[in-house]
């Protein structure tokens, strides 16, 4: 008599991974959103009070997870998870000033280079084998790019523009530091960014004069994304990664890149220009493509947005 058990604990495993994955891209695109909503405060006083909430939301989830200090584990990673953390705040710096300055839609496709960075850096670093049709994805991926800003010279629109692929370029330095430490946790990598940016902001904040408190709102939405966004999104993600194949999770991941102007556009009527449109259409096949030929099953680092 043949169990067929194991089949549907299989086809369960991946449907609930596939549910977590998208619930992770859904929380990940409301950053835009959160972003818009902010009324005062600057890049670095919304990433002093987003990290300060997301570090102790790790803390205690590494802690009820592993059963040892995140500090245990970052000790036994080494010199590579401090490399990660501070690209970590690179990226999230950029993150949050590109969306300030630009429309949420170039943002996010622009954020959405990253793993095409990635591929680069690792090649170049680690000596890692990049696909053919990698290559071709990276080439159309930086005409869509050319085209996404063919419109925005001399403009803040341009800063922003930049900034996103800054942002892009630190998560891309995360994944590779990851890889180079061969860290099979990046949690720990996560909370140590979160540590590195509050005293990063706090300084910063200090020296320019900035307010240390914050309104109620701006406050409440710059911790709230700490937590909801980052830290419960990446608890998501990292439950369903384990059972999709890489393939999968990058064409999940498009998830945030397309709800994240969805947000913005339904409930602040924002929208985006014909140039970014046509460049993210061409961005977006490239990902989808890439994703489509590949056939490794190892889920990618999470970089966390």
């Amino acid at each position: 008599m043949t169990s067929i058990s194991p089949p549907s604990s299989n086809t369960d495993a991946h449907k609930h991974g596939v549910l977590f994955v998208f619930a992770a891209g859904v929380l990940w695109s409301t950053v835009g959103l959160g972003i818009r909503m902010i009324e005062d405060a600057v890049v670095w006083q919304i990433l002093l009070y987003r990290s300060i909430s997301m570090s102790l939301f790790l803390y205690v989830l590494i802690r009820i997870r592993s059963g040892e200090s995140p500090f245990v584990q970052i000790r036994r990673i080494g010199f590579p998870v401090i490399i990660a953390g501070l690209s970590l705040v690179a990226a999230y710096s950029g993150g949050i000033y590109a969306i300030q300055n630009t429309s949420v839609a170039n943002a996010m496709l622009l954020f959405a280079t990253a793993p095409f960075m990635a591929a680069v850096l690792g090649w170049f670093v680690l000596g890692e084998r990049v696909r053919l049709a990698t290559w071709i994805a990276i080439a159309a991926a930086v005409g869509g790019i050319a085209i996404m800003v063919a419109d925005k010279s001399g403009s803040v629109a341009l800063k922003g523009s930049l900034a996103a692929l800054g942002s892009a370029f630190g998560f891309a330095v995360f994944t590779v530091a990851l890889r180079w430490g061969r860290a099979g946790e990046m949690l720990p990598a996560v909370f140590l960014s979160g540590l590195f940016a509050i005293a990063i902001t706090l300084v910063i904040c200090i020296g320019f004069g900035l307010p240390l408190v914050l309104s109620p709102n701006d406050g409440g939405i710059a911790m709230g994304m700490g937590v909801f966004q980052v830290g419960a999104g990446l608890i998501l993600y990292t439950l369903g990664s384990r059972s999709l194949p890489a393939a999968e999770l990058a064409l999940l991941s498009l998830a945030e890149v397309l709800l994240g102007p969805l947000w913005v556009w339904l409930f602040l009527g924002e929208t985006a220009s014909v140039n970014t449109l046509i460049g993210g259409m061409v961005l977006l096949v490239a990902i989808a493509g890439n994703a489509v030929s590949g056939k490794r099953r190892k889920p990618p680092p999470i970089t966390a947005p």
